[in-house]
């Protein structure tokens, strides 16, 4: 999931990003990795880990209908933290 939201192409590519000599992530990838960190706080401080993973991969009425993951992909930050501010706040009424 965070080689997919920071747009790798490659799967494992978050994989050798941990390791100490491993590949350091692009500057577009380390942004769209931390407005992640940024979103999934504000999401599981309030609603817990296991309602941030679900809100992380679920289509999202914030969101036309796609994943958080997806649109962080897209580069869509504003709308994912607006998202996780709704969610976090308990904006959604629908």
């Amino acid at each position: 999931m965070v080689s997919a939201l920071a747009g790798a192409k490659d799967p494992k590519a978050s994989y050798r990003w941990q390791k100490e000599n491993g590949t350091v992530p692009s500057d577009a990838s380390q942004a769209r990795i931390l407005l992640a960190h940024r979103a999934w706080m504000m999401v599981s401080d309030v609603d817990g880990e296991q309602v941030a993973r679900q809100w992380f991969l679920g289509a999202n009425p914030w969101l036309d209908e796609i994943s958080p993951v997806e649109a962080i992909h897209q580069d869509r930050f504003k709308a994912v933290i607006d998202a996780a501010g709704a969610m976090s706040s308990g904006g959604y009424n629908g």
